[in-house]
């Protein structure tokens, strides 16, 4: 399972965007890059193709895809009508390991990527274990019969947290770990503090 193992607090401060909630504590506390000067170092002012590369890389890592998986969804999203940059988003949001995570299942989408791969999670009952698996609407997302008798689970279930966490475009039975995608995504549903535009210009060079 091709995913980036590398120390995700460094990435958010160079980036300076948290990209956990793990991060977002060491960026509260070292908000500035990392190197060896800290906080003496200061934020150089970037070209056009910096800033368009951050962008890119912002949402990248936010949604834990390498470079050729990225590029290979902004290559499906040029295809669909309407802006790029929001298709973009709409299908970053509806890869599986995300809806497994906006669904509350996990508390990162390493996680629930995690999750998916282990075959813990089911598609119209059947088990896909292939987190990047776009949905659709009238799909339903579960968790597996088997799985829900592991601790884990039972211990969602017992903090109710799905109900917490889920979005409108997806109508969630709590009692059987379960959603079903009512909608597609828009792009307000999507990460914010990341400018798609940038993103698109990044790509059109």
């Amino acid at each position: 399972m091709a995913r980036y193992r590398g120390p995700i607090a460094k990435i958010s401060r160079r980036l300076n965007i948290a990209l956990t909630e793990k991060a977002q504590k060491v960026l509260n506390k070292r908000p500035f890059p990392p190197g060896q000067h800290g906080p003496s170092a200061r934020r150089r002012q970037m070209s056009d193709y910096g800033t368009q590369l951050q962008e890119k890389q912002k949402a990248r890592y936010m949604y834990g895809l390498l470079e050729k998986q990225f590029r290979n969804l902004y290559s499906r999203a040029q295809r669909v009508p309407g802006e790029t940059g929001a298709a973009l988003f709409m299908l970053l949001e509806r890869r599986l390991d995300n809806v497994v995570y906006r669904m509350g299942l996990a508390t990162t989408r390493q996680q629930a990527r995690q999750l998916v791969a282990h075959g813990h999670v089911t598609v119209n009952g059947r088990k896909t274990d292939i987190p990047s698996f776009t949905v659709r609407v009238g799909e339903k997302i579960s968790v597996r019969v088997e799985s829900r008798k592991r601790t884990y689970f039972k211990t969602i279930l017992e903090a109710k947290e799905l109900l917490h966490r889920a979005p409108e475009w997806m109508r969630v039975v709590h009692a059987d770990l379960s959603a079903e995608i009512v909608a597609l995504p828009r792009r307000e549903d999507a990460e914010q503090g990341i400018n798609e535009q940038l993103i698109v210009e990044f790509y059109s060079r």
